[in-house]
């Protein structure tokens, strides 16, 4: 299978399951504020590493009640995508965006002065 067509069901799958949180009814998850940060599937359509990213409830919860749905992931994915074989999901969470945001912190606590000119070498 050619490397386009996995981003292709990459992206395909990271919509559809955005779409699919917002009809899980676990609370864990519901009250949490979940989204896809990205899907990648393995070339065989087997598997799938499901990256999350939550901005509410302690993280442990938010993956077993993740792990708890994927069942029910799973068969929305099937209903909606047509493919041969619907992966086994793994839930990954994903800090890209915490640790982008403490990167952002730090470097706006940096104070720049300007260096002053040498006077010979303009």
């Amino acid at each position: 299978m050619a490397n386009y067509r996995r981003g292709r069901i990459n992206d395909e799958m990271k919509k559809e399951l955005a779409v699919i949180l917002r009809e899980i009814k676990d609370p864990r998850v519901k009250d949490a504020f979940v989204s896809i940060t990205g899907v990648d599937v393995t070339p065989d359509l087997k598997f799938a590493k499901v990256y999350y990213s939550a901005m509410r409830g302690e993280p442990k919860e938010v993956y077993l009640g993740l792990k708890s749905s994927a069942g029910f992931i799973r068969r929305q994915v099937a209903q909606r995508l047509n493919l041969r074989a619907t992966p086994e999901f793994t839930f990954v969470e994903d800090n890209s965006i915490a640790y982008g945001a403490h990167i952002s912190k730090i470097l706006s606590t940096i104070e720049i002065t300007p260096e002053e000119e040498e006077d010979g070498n303009a």
